[in-house]
């Protein structure tokens, strides 16, 4: 079977994965920097989704390093199935996180009252960031889609 670039076991999967990490680490930097987010539902989901995704991120680079530089990865359809299916997970839960202090942060500022400008601004980056984080982790999750796609195709003509 043909190397799908972007799959998991491969350079590009791991800077995939690096990316998501990277993003979401700043994503919860910015967001935690005030303690002030715990006064919103959204930005709590947010800091908790990130918790997920950052080690989750972190776990599957771990994999892709241990493939690219030491042994190829084995295609077993089990272990694929429980990662496309964690990616999708966490890739859609990203964009509801995303898309919810998005939405907050517009609030906040329209009504100035309740957020100084520096503390809105920190927000809407940390909205961005994980805007960014989704955009990596919904590329992976299509790839690795597409690579359990090819691994049914493989074993059922065996």
């Amino acid at each position: 079977m043909d190397e799908l670039p972007g799959a998991l076991g491969t350079s590009a999967s791991l800077a995939l994965r690096l990316g998501q990490a990277i993003f979401s680490i700043a994503s919860l930097l910015f967001m935690c920097l005030d303690v002030e987010f715990y006064s919103y539902t959204a930005f709590c989901f947010l800091v908790t989704i990130m918790g997920l995704v950052i080690p989750w991120s972190l776990t599957l680079a771990l994999v892709d390093v241990y493939s690219v530089f030491f042994k190829p990865p084995s295609r077993q359809l089990g272990v694929m199935s429980v990662i496309v299916i964690g990616d999708w997970v966490l890739s859609f839960l990203s964009l509801a996180a995303a898309c919810s202090t998005a939405s907050v942060s517009e609030i906040l500022i329209t009504s100035s009252s309740f957020c100084s400008a520096e503390l809105c601004s920190r927000y809407q980056l940390s909205a961005a960031m994980t805007f960014l984080a989704w955009f990596l982790s919904l590329a992976s999750s299509l790839f690795n889609l597409w690579l359990l796609l090819l691994c049914e195709v493989y074993m059922s003509w065996l």
